[in-house]
């Protein structure tokens, strides 16, 4: 969740769908295709407004490594004066992705450069984005959209590479929408598995080894399950309900289609890893910092604790809270000094502007000192009725904070420990939240996983963590000599 200066989006505000395009799959366009002055005006309008959706372009040495890599690659795809048509930038987002959008903008997150192993990997996900740019999908689901009225410019404009960043937007207005993008799911897995085959293409043409689009997406698949494992939920997101496809199915084919690697072809492992030493991992405490089932803000001076069996994840507008049980979202808005019209206001931005959402009443109450108010309202969804709850929280005469609650009709009480849990923290607990970074680190002679793994700035699971980060299986060894990531504090 982003600082208190930088303008947040209500809870309710237009969500932008990682949908695919409806329709029959039509051939890929001339890769020659130069991007068009109306692609570009198209991509310049919604960079600064993706920028700020997902914290930030990042600066320096890892920014310029990560665009020198993007430009390089894009080189190859056959598009005019690609080097200077496209936009690569390295987002300030803990979460594992990569996007594009028309008009040669390309992104990957921070997070998902960490989970590489080299440049050859990194080339292959801003290759999969350029491919996304060259077939010109993103214009081809827009038609579709349009056609369909089923989503608009905004739902249409983004690739992703992997699986939808499912804290953009408003949780209610995507159960709504949950139809009508199962509709749109089947085109975007087309579109996915094109951008692979063009990507593992454009890494043919540069040099480098084909394999690496295959062995990022075992990667990335790796850590889905690991993540899953440790949030005690399902090990994997089921194929046919995810925006993209599970990137574990797609491993396979991406090796298939690369062969065996030629005796031209690089990896370039040692240079990445040098020049992503340093890189941040994780939640940035900017955006507050998520610790097991404790969500803490060192800037805006707050915290509070999921459910039980709940997992958040951090986003640069609000905190996400998923379970079995339901979902919320933690954010703010503007805030005139009334929890009461606070509240209701939270309610009608999620019911849109044509609707009437209303709490059926409102209670004031007192938590941990804080002044707060709440109310609840049950919704019909189109297949059962849940419950929407807004419980709000008055930090200061301007500035306050809300959660957004969706339970199963009866069942929004599980969410009361998460209620109760919100606090003030003091400025020497602020001051005690320190960020994670990457660290690469020469293995010497005598170590192994085992002891490499416990430099890892985790409680649990430091052997596994290791493993996946570092691409090793659950029998793979280390030599003497070998660069290898640790995650540290960064102080």
């Amino acid at each position: 969740m982003a600082r208190i200066s930088r303008k947040l989006l209500a809870f309710g505000a237009a969500p932008v769908v990682l949908a695919g395009c409806l329709g029959a799959a039509q051939p890929v366009p001339s890769a020659s295709t130069p991007i068009t002055p109306q692609e570009a005006q198209m991509g310049a309008q919604y960079h600064p407004q993706f920028l700020a959706e997902f914290g930030g372009a990042m600066s320096g040495t890892h920014a310029q490594y990560v665009e020198q890599v993007g430009k390089n690659i894009a080189v190859h795809s056959g598009l005019g004066n690609a080097r200077e048509a496209f936009t690569v930038s390295l987002l300030n987002s803990p979460v594992h992705n990569a996007f594009a959008v028309p008009g040669g903008y390309i992104y990957t997150t921070r997070q998902l450069v960490t989970l590489m192993n080299s440049e050859a990997e990194l080339a292959a996900v801003l290759g999969h984005e350029v491919g996304h740019v060259a077939a010109r999908h993103s214009q081809r689901r827009q038609k579709a959209a349009q056609k369909n009225s089923l989503l608009g410019l905004g739902g249409a404009i983004l690739s992703g590479l992997l699986l939808g960043d499912s804290q953009i937007g408003s949780t209610l207005s995507r159960t709504f929408l949950e139809g009508s993008q199962l509709l749109t799911l089947k085109f975007s897995r087309k579109q996915e598995l094109e951008a692979d085959d063009l990507g593992i293409r454009y890494l043919d043409r540069a040099g480098y080894d084909r394999r690496a689009m295959g062995t990022v997406l075992a990667s990335l698949a790796a850590q889905n399950a690991l993540d899953a494992r440790l949030a005690g939920r399902n090990a994997s997101v089921p194929e046919w309900a995810s925006t993209h496809p599970d990137p574990a199915s797609r491993v396979q084919s991406a090796l298939a289609k690369a062969g065996t690697a030629t005796g031209r072809s690089v990896s370039n492992r040692d240079t990445f890893l040098t020049r992503i030493d340093g890189l941040l991992y994780g939640d940035d405490p900017a955006q507050g910092m998520i610790e097991g089932s404790t969500f803490t803000h060192p800037e805006l001076r707050l915290a509070f604790t999921a459910p039980q069996g709940f997992y958040m994840v951090n986003g640069t507008r609000a905190v996400n809270i998923q379970g079995q049980g339901g979902q919320a979202q933690m954010t703010l808005a503007a805030y005139s000094g009334n929890l009461d019209s606070y509240v209701r206001q939270q309610f009608a931005t999620v019911g849109g502007q044509n609707s009437n959402l209303a709490p059926q009443q409102l209670e004031r109450t007192t938590v941990n000192g804080l002044p707060a108010a709440y109310g609840t309202a049950r919704v019909n969804n189109g297949k059962s009725q849940v419950d929407l709850v807004v419980f709000a929280y008055e930090f200061a005469r301007d500035r306050a904070y809300h959660f957004v609650v969706i339970a199963p009709a009866g069942r929004a009480a599980t969410f009361n420990p998460m209620f109760q849990s919100m606090r003030r923290i003091t400025p020497a607990e602020a001051g005690a939240v320190v960020p994670k970074k990457i660290q690469v680190v020469t293995v010497a002679r005598g170590e192994t996983v085992a002891s490499l793994a416990r430099r890892m700035a985790y409680p649990s699971a430091q052997e596994e963590r290791f493993r996946v980060l570092n691409a090793l299986s659950g029998s793979d060894t280390v030599t003497p000599g070998q660069k290898v990531k640790l995650v540290v504090r960064a102080r």
